[in-house]
């Protein structure tokens, strides 16, 4: 089994911090469940080591530090939620390094959520937990709506979509957080008008490259200033089906 590169120098130049040698060696336990459990189950295409180093986490860790600096009061105890997690990311990172956080991991598939409860075992993960369901229903229980201080989602579809799925769960004052390959100005007017019905402002849309194959990324920031209106999510399927 191949080992990560540690990328000290990176980290340091990025995101103004450092993993420790805990961190090392839990990303690493990481690296390797996941490439031993993608020969079960489909988790990720990535598993060279360099590559997953730099698309799975320093792209996670990078998408909750705005600026470069990671988001304010996070490490003391921020309740966040990762909508469509997958193979984990970007929570699995976030959980690691900030063990004072709890992490909820939303999936809808039965499959990865039994895989990541294995890591959560294996890496003895208790600020962590797993939520089996679809963001359209989580976002309408009441033990879930408004409860998140921050969401983050990466995106596949259309990003006013993932506003709906994640502002309802975030709280007045908290952040939903979409993390975006491509982006065009376009785009900006559809989802300043999705984001305005869900309660939420448009606070920032921050485009970077990767420190190693120099891909460009996204992320968009989205501050929840007002409460969101019950209509919504809307039932499952409706949002990617009809985009606000």
């Amino acid at each position: 089994m191949a080992n990560l590169p540690k990328m000290a120098e990176i980290w340091q130049k990025t995101l103004n911090w450092q993993p420790t040698n805990l961190q090392e060696n839990q990303f690493q336990q990481l690296y390797q469940l996941i490439i031993a459990g993608n020969r079960q189950i489909n988790l990720t295409r990535i598993t060279e080591p360099e590559e997953f180093w730099e698309k799975h986490l320093w792209d996670s860790l990078r998408g909750i530090a705005p600026k470069q600096i990671f988001i304010p009061g996070i490490d003391k105890g921020k309740r966040i939620i990762d909508i469509g997690t997958g193979a984990g990311f970007p929570g699995l990172p976030i959980a690691l390094i900030f063990p004072n956080s709890q992490v909820t991991l939303l999936d809808s598939t039965g499959k990865k959520i039994t895989f990541i409860e294995t890591v959560l075992s294996a890496l003895a993960l208790n600020n962590t937990k797993t939520l089996l369901g679809r963001a359209e229903e989580i976002g309408q229980q009441y033990e879930h709506r408004q409860n998140y201080d921050v969401a983050v989602i990466r995106a596949v579809g259309n990003v006013s979509v993932c506003a709906e799925y994640s502002l309802p769960l975030v709280r007045k004052g908290g952040l939903s957080i979409i993390y975006r390959g491509s982006w065009s100005e376009a785009e900006n007017e559809s989802l300043e008008t999705a984001v305005e019905q869900l309660g939420g402002v448009v606070e920032l849309i921050e485009e970077f490259s990767t420190p190693l194959s120099n891909s460009m990324r996204h992320c968009l920031y989205l501050r929840k200033v007002t409460n969101t209106p019950i209509s919504f999510p809307r039932g499952v399927g409706i949002p990617s089906q009809k985009p606000i």
